[in-house]
């Protein structure tokens, strides 16, 4: 008979474990910045949407192979089953659901605060080559390329963690995110990417707490209820397969991101659209995610391997569709006055803005900063903004680093970056400030801002 830690003796124990998930998590956190896969633009909507979509992941990935096998063992473990009252079985079901959430919380919290910093390393090629790399293998996990399981004497110790009663399902839990890794990755790696965009620890908090409480909605019902789940079976797979072509999309926006040739044709047209969207629903049809490699011999193998990939092209041609710049010159006519057209000089513009005495409007942006893509996209584009900030002295600043130079000119160009940003007082992207025709900052936006909020502060600026 195995052997448990008592609560007070495993606490110890299981700090140490947390600690070790942070360390192995945090290539991750730090990688978040520059991600862009379908969740994280899902995340992108709103806090609230972020929270639902968190949910809907966590719930997601409690029903892969990786966590479903195991939700009937691990509440018989903390003594849920065998308890005499529905309140002590919530109870019991509960504190092991805290146990998940102080294991995800203090990553949201970590990539909150730190989402920032990376983000210059992050505009280099060889970084997405790399990342893209990862998540190409990883999505060849989940489609049964390999397993990715943690070392035999981890999962040993992991074992003896937790055991019965309040404070053994809570520390259970607390290392059940960590066994369950193998599965959580596409989803938390897209909530930790909208996490670094936020670059805000509430909302990081917030967001994998939704998460928590989705991965832990099974293990409360069984526990609660004491109902039985229905068997475990081929769906599982096609749940790894759906995340496994995730993987793979993210990983092509990483490519992209270091081969600008992948959405060189990628159009914000509605018929493109509905290609990519045909081609996904063909990829499904064929067997991208119902089919399962030990099905049959080359044909369904094959049937398989071309769903996935007319799956994978859909996905990311729409991916790409919602990036491409849209023709917002058609909706203004020439006798609507001056648009507004960015120039790229700061002593140029500052210097214009002061002789003409008109208003300054500053963008700082990067190619690898998410938010920023989106204000140009549906911003900056739309006709009314170009309009209405036709008389502003429009300034964009794009500090990304040009991987063309030599080192040494690289190592110049960040410091002049850097100048300029400590100048602005720029502590984060997107920054896009307006300034009077005084000369007095009148505005500050730090995150993304839709075009009718935006046209409410640009009539605000004189």
């Amino acid at each position: 008979m195995t052997s448990r830690l008592s609560p007070r003796r495993a606490w110890p124990r299981a700090l140490a474990l947390l600690v070790l998930g942070l360390a192995l998590l945090w290539p991750w956190i730090a990688h978040a910045q520059q991600q862009s896969d379908a969740f994280s633009r899902a995340l992108g909507r709103g806090p609230l949407y972020a929270a639902g979509a968190a949910l809907v992941g966590g719930f997601l990935v409690s029903l892969t192979p990786c966590v479903y096998p195991m939700i009937a063992i691990t509440v018989s473990v903390f003594g849920a089953r065998e308890t005499k009252s529905r309140t002590q079985g919530l109870a019991l079901s509960s504190c092991f659901v805290l146990g998940i959430v102080a294991m995800f919380v203090p990553l949201g919290v970590v990539a909150g605060l730190t989402g920032s910093v990376f983000g210059s390393a992050l505009s280099h090629s060889w970084v997405n080559i790399a990342i893209g790399v990862v998540f190409l293998a990883l999505a060849a996990s989940m489609f049964g390329a390999f397993e990715m399981v943690l070392p035999q004497s981890l999962m040993q110790r992991l074992s003896s963690v937790g055991g019965i009663g309040y404070g053994g399902a809570f520390l259970l839990g607390l290392v059940s995110g960590i066994v369950a890794a193998p599965c959580t990755g596409p989803v938390l790696t897209g909530i930790l990417v909208w996490i670094g965009q936020t670059q805000s620890a509430l909302l990081g908090a917030a967001a994998m707490l939704a998460f928590s409480v989705g991965l832990g909605i099974p293990f409360w019902i069984v526990g609660t209820f004491a109902v039985s789940l229905p068997k475990s079976g081929k769906w599982m797979l096609w749940i790894k397969s759906f995340f496994g072509v995730v993987m793979v999309i993210a990983a092509l926006y990483f490519l992209k991101l270091a081969f600008p040739v992948l959405i060189e044709y990628a159009s914000a047209s509605w018929t493109f659209r509905g290609i990519a969207l045909a081609l996904v629903v063909v990829g499904l049809l064929l067997g991208a995610v119902h089919l399962d490699w030990s099905d049959g011999g080359f044909g369904i193998k094959a049937r398989k391997g071309i769903g996935i990939a007319l799956m994978t092209v859909g996905g990311f041609a729409a991916v790409a569709s919602l990036e491409a710049p849209r023709d917002s010159e058609a909706a203004v006519s020439d006798g609507d006055g001056p648009l507004m057209t960015f120039v790229y000089s700061e002593p140029e513009a500052t210097a214009r803005a002061k002789a003409e005495k008109r208003p300054l409007l500053v963008d700082f942006t990067a190619e690898w900063c998410i938010a920023c893509g989106k204000l140009d996209r549906n911003t900056f584009s739309d006709p009314r903004v170009r309009k209405k900030a036709g008389h502003f002295v429009a300034l964009k600043v794009d500090v990304s680093v040009n991987e063309d130079l030599s080192d040494e000119e690289q190592e110049k160009q960040e410091e002049a970056f850097d100048a300029i940003q400590a100048k602005y007082g720029v502590v984060g992207l997107p920054t896009v400030i307006l300034y009077d025709s005084t000369g007095k900052e009148r505005h500050r936006v730090t995150d993304f801002i839709g075009p009718e909020d935006f046209l409410k502060l640009l009539d605000d600026v004189n």
